[in-house]
């Protein structure tokens, strides 16, 4: 996967350094004929404008191959801001108020939020957590907001569940014994961001 952060470093860590260089901030200001606009600026424009739908729909065939290119879209100021609201929505996730989805408990089986494998329903408007509770509620939005080929809830739902290794027999269990919700609450969260995160790139400018 490639990664394109604000500072990049050499591979001991030394040498420290910004990721935006001064001819691209120049190209930038030139071009919206802005002297106030910082890397910090330039670098939130990139991360949401490659979220913007009809970016990576027309693009499409060239990610799938190559570096992004970034076009100079006529509202700057759009996507920076946008840019920086969804990045601080995604690197903070884990603060954020989970959306409230209905937790439905199943008669006769004590409430337990311990995950072996979670399972969404065929709908996609519920998630098993256990036999005992079952989030429901899911906005159709959630699956709108993807990570690679399939939705970010989706990808929690694959990666926090039990499992074991059949050469070493090392068994990789999430579950948190001095925090039994945390997954539970994450679900809430990731469904946050996704809707947040839809929300924010719908009102994107088109470019």
């Amino acid at each position: 996967m490639t990664c394109f952060p604000f500072y990049i470093c050499n591979e001991d860590g030394t040498n420290r350094r910004e990721n935006v260089t001064d001819l691209a901030l120049d190209q930038f200001r030139t071009h919206y004929k802005n002297k106030k606009i910082t890397k910090w600026d330039t670098f939130y424009y990139v991360y949401g404008l490659l979220h913007h739908a009809g970016y990576r729909e027309k693009f499409a065939d060239n990610l799938n191959r190559e570096l992004p290119r970034i076009p100079l879209a006529p509202d700057f100021k759009a996507f920076a801001q946008a840019g920086a609201e969804l990045a601080k929505l995604h690197l903070d996730y884990e603060s954020l108020e989970p959306w409230p989805l209905e937790e439905i408990e199943s008669p006769g089986v004590p409430l337990s939020y311990h995950v072996k494998r979670m399972k969404l329903a065929e709908d996609k408007k519920s998630l098993a957590v256990n036999p005992s509770l079952t989030l429901a509620g899911i906005p159709p939005e959630v699956f709108q907001y993807r990570l690679g080929n399939r939705s970010a809830l989706d990808w929690v739902i694959d990666q926090y569940q039990i499992s074991e290794d059949k050469r070493s027999g090392i068994r990789s269990d999430p579950n948190r014994p001095d925090d039994p919700q945390y997954i539970v609450r994450l679900v809430g969260q990731v469904v946050r961001v996704s809707v947040e995160t839809v929300r924010i790139v719908s009102a994107l400018p088109t470019i």
